[in-house]
């Protein structure tokens, strides 16, 4: 029996799960990742801490399933997008890696949506410009950190700078690189006139060569064998954007599907045989099938605000849970079950790492009264962030070609009932969730074992190795109260929208 392990390297979390060929996953090993936040706004990570702990998830994951390094086949990295991960002329990490909930480059992106860059840069990229990405990323550095742009050897994104400590071999992933504002989706290359219109013309020798998600990019070598445990010559495929390892974990390889992912960052995607190039969506990038563009609605705005409502709000909750060996999840569902639909509970704005409206939104718990207790704010949270992924969804409704079938569910809220619930119920389709704990680690095992010959084709893999759980449908009696709560979400937007600019003042003065 041959396996394939996928490593994925998330906002909060590194994971490594290792699968058989029928996609049934064997074990998964994970350990939590320190974000390091030296100002507000930024939000950055050891680069080799990072490689440390990708060796430690890899290693463990062989030690928990006993399966040896001679069986697995092949290996496959997924990692958030955006952000920046450099390696330096002096053959080490730059500086720290900066994650994609980093702000520090907004008025980067301010400037250019003003002066008419961001609308020369579309006619190549196809795709609106974001804080976090490299290019916004870059530009900062340039101006502030001068002598670490100097130095920059090699610009990666997350997985590919992984799968570069494990390869020695610098290749830049198309997934990942199409859609950093780095290249032509029209001629699927590297566009120099986009570096020269951001200003980091610089960079053009610092991206590596390209290449494709289910193609062989490298071997573990000796040095990264010591360190991980796999067998030196495994090979090591291109990898994704996790994003697109979901929806290829998730089956989401027709026209007619919607991938949504609850982590960190609330992903909306769907698959198109033309990029929409009218400006009405945000991103398009290149899909992991060549046939495809990916059309993505996205914001860091999901179950991550989930994550810090627990941690802050219910800390003696989650001891209590875990002392008592039961799951504090389990508890806030049960939580959120007990307020029914119609009860009015606070609206809450899911921004407390980024926005999809404004750039400097805040966070919030609008409306909140004296009979509300954390069970409704539990419930505002669920709410909230369910709101913000319709936001985005209608963008894309606006430009499908066919009519959805489902939405295919990953990320936290895939894993409560109540929410996925709520997310077929707000979102007026049907919620498909995938039997796989750990989809962006699917994702990365079927390109796995699609590049190294167990399966025809990545098509051929996928129809091996996915499988889909039953679809949860919208209960019709709850469209009417859900559409009210959805459009006063919409008001609480308007209405605070000339807020943030003068917050934001705040909060500047405060780190002066």
């Amino acid at each position: 029996m041959k396996y394939y392990i996928g490593l994925d390297n998330g906002g909060t979390t590194t994971k490594a799960a290792i699968f058989d060929s029928n996609g049934k996953q064997l074990g998964c090993c994970s350990v939590a990742t320190e974000a390091l936040t030296p100002r507000p706004e930024f939000v950055e990570r050891d680069m080799e801490e990072m490689w440390e702990a990708n060796c430690k998830v890899v290693r463990g994951v062989l030690e928990e399933t006993g399966i040896s390094a001679e069986d697995v086949a092949g290996i496959g990295v997924c990692g958030h997008g955006k952000g920046l991960y450099l390696w330096g002329k002096d053959d080490k990490p730059a500086r720290n890696g900066i994650i994609s909930t980093d702000n520090r480059a907004y008025r980067y992106v301010e400037r250019w949506k003003a002066d008419g860059t961001e609308k020369k840069a579309f006619e190549r990229s196809c795709q609106h410009l974001m804080n976090c990405q490299p290019v916004a990323l870059l530009a900062w550095l340039k101006e502030h950190e001068p002598e670490n742009y100097k130095n920059i050897k090699y610009v990666f994104e997350c997985k590919d700078y992984v799968r570069f400590r494990l390869t020695g071999e610098a290749r830049a992933e198309i997934t990942d690189y199409s859609g950093a504002h780095f290249m032509n989706l029209k001629t699927r290359d590297y566009d120099p006139e986009l570096l020269r219109l951001f200003g980091i013309e610089e960079m053009e020798n610092a991206l590596p060569p390209l290449c494709r998600a289910d193609e062989i990019a490298g071997y573990i070598t000796k040095e990264a064998s010591e360190k991980c445990g796999l067998k030196e010559g495994t090979p090591v495929v291109g990898g994704f954007f996790d994003i697109n390892a979901c929806a290829i974990a998730s089956g989401v390889i027709y026209p007619d599907l919607i991938c949504m992912i609850a982590g960190t960052w609330s992903i909306n995607e769907y698959i198109r045989k033309e990029a929409v190039v009218d400006g009405r969506v945000q991103m398009n990038s290149l899909f992991a099938l060549p046939q495809y563009y990916l059309i993505e609605e996205s914001s860091a705005t999901s179950a991550g605000n989930n994550e810090w409502f627990i941690s802050q709000i219910l800390p003696e909750v989650k001891k209590e849970a875990k002392a008592a060996g039961k799951s504090v999840y389990e508890i806030v569902n049960e939580w959120v079950s007990e307020i029914s639909p119609q009860t009015f509970v606070p609206v809450f704005l899911p921004f407390l790492m980024a926005s999809n409206v404004h750039p400097n939104a805040k966070a919030s718990f609008v409306g909140l009264n004296v009979s509300h207790t954390r069970k409704h704010m539990a419930r505002s949270v669920y709410e909230g962030i369910a709101f913000c992924h319709r936001y985005h969804l209608e963008k894309l409704l606006a430009t499908m070609v066919q009519e959805p079938r489902a939405i295919r569910l990953s990320g936290g809220a895939a894993k409560s009932a109540v929410w996925a619930q709520m997310f077929a119920d707000v979102m007026k389709l049907p919620i498909e969730t995938v039997e796989a704990e750990e989809a962006g680690a699917l994702g990365c095992a079927i390109a796995a074992a699609s590049a190294t010959g167990a399966y025809e084709s990545m098509e051929d893999a996928i129809s091996h190795m996915t499988v889909v759980g039953r679809a949860i449908t919208p209960n019709p009696e709850l469209a009417d109260i859900y559409d009210r709560k959805y459009a006063v979400y919409k008001k609480t937007l308007e209405c605070l929208d000339g807020l943030w600019d003068e917050m934001q003042k705040l909060v500047e003065l405060g780190n002066a």
